[in-house]
């Protein structure tokens, strides 16, 4: 299909004629099986998207946040971005996702999304795809990425505590378990104690690693030499600095855990230092309380291109709030690699050629 523009010039019309670009739908399933084929992939898209955010060239909007009065816990999420790769191809488009923590209750998952990716030409959307699996699996790429650049080598980590047992912390785990982290044990515990024991069981199918359950919180993160924080607070429910006397790498992925003396009395790691400082995220509540940023020093696309790690003298918090970029990344990756095995959506812009 041709979509002819007009052009206005010294008086003079010029006309030219461009293609619409053909639009895809990539269901969950296509999406998945790309993502699982190649984790190295993956992660190397994510710390590509971080690489071009340090040098300036990604646009990374604030995200904005769709609330439902009377139902604090419940939102949809736009995540709008830009970047550009090492090439100078560039990828745009557009995260939406939900987050509906009582869906659990329900029997299915808490978190829906769907990605669409536009075309840097024209502006037309040329595909849409599940995004479920994308944000999930670009949050564990991200964590993997930071607990294995901030993990030195003479104190490479063995145990993991897991904080929060859904989709996410299987993800993680997955991710580790197919990276170079030689994790033994791994210790569990959820609010909802059934739910660890059904996600122990799931973790002993595929891997060989020791799987406990602990009896409180406090047991599993004194357990851990990483934390792992994959829940669904949304306000700090973790308040004593002592709980982290061992000096663990803690992986802050649910971002409002930890209370802000926590976050004070370790040394923190995030993506993005202003995206970070949103939507009372426990990083946001210390600077509300100190009224400095002072307390962050380090971010994760700074040391993936040659900053200095955090010293281990202290506990390490990573808490990423989750970059757009990544998601863009992720789905101009799965995009690439099978929309010449699938067929368009025949005439989806019927009568483009009006405007």
């Amino acid at each position: 299909m041709a979509v002819k523009h007009s052009r206005r010039s010294g008086g003079l019309s010029r006309v030219s004629s461009i293609s619409v670009p053909e639009f895809r739908v990539y269901s969950g399933e296509q999406v998945r099986d790309v993502l699982d084929k190649d984790h190295h992939a993956v992660v190397a898209a994510v710390e590509a998207a971080y690489r071009a955010h340090h040098v300036g060239r990604t646009v990374n909007p604030d995200s904005y946040f769709l609330r439902f009065p009377g139902r604090d816990a419940d939102r949809i999420i736009a995540l709008p971005a830009r970047y550009v790769a090492d090439g100078g191809a560039a990828a745009t488009g557009i995260k939406w996702i939900s987050s509906f923590p009582q869906n659990i209750e329900r029997g299915i998952a808490r978190a829906s999304a769907v990605l669409i990716l536009n075309d840097e030409s024209t502006g037309y959307p040329i595909a849409c795809m599940e995004a479920g699996s994308i944000s999930a699996t670009r949050t564990a790429a991200s964590a993997v990425s930071g607990l294995r650049l901030l993990s030195r080598d003479d104190r490479a980590p063995k145990s993991i505590a897991v904080i929060g047992t859904g989709v996410i912390s299987n993800q993680v785990l997955t991710f580790l378990d197919r990276s170079d982290v030689p994790i033994e044990r791994i210790t569990l515990f959820d609010a909802n104690r059934d739910y660890a024991v059904r996600f122990a069981a799931r973790v002993r199918e595929w891997s060989d690693v020791a799987v406990d359950i602990a009896p409180d919180i406090g047991t599993a993160i004194r357990s851990g030499e990483v934390v792992l924080f994959a829940t669904t607070a949304g306000t700090p429910h973790v308040h004593d600095p002592a709980l982290f006397e061992h000096c663990p790498i803690v992986l802050h992925l649910s971002l409002r855990d930890l209370s802000p003396e926590i976050i004070l009395s370790a040394h923190n790691v995030v993506d993005d230092v202003d995206h970070c400082m949103k939507a009372r995220t426990s990083l946001h509540l210390a600077e509300m309380q100190t009224g400095s940023r002072e307390f962050v020093a380090h971010t994760l696309p700074g040391i993936l291109c040659g900053a200095p790690i955090p010293e281990r003298d202290r506990p390490v918090v990573f808490s990423p709030f989750g970059m757009g970029i990544l998601d863009i990344a992720l789905g101009d990756l799965v995009h690439s690699l099978i929309a010449g095995a699938t067929a368009p959506v025949k005439n989806f812009y019927l009568g483009a050629e009006r405007f």
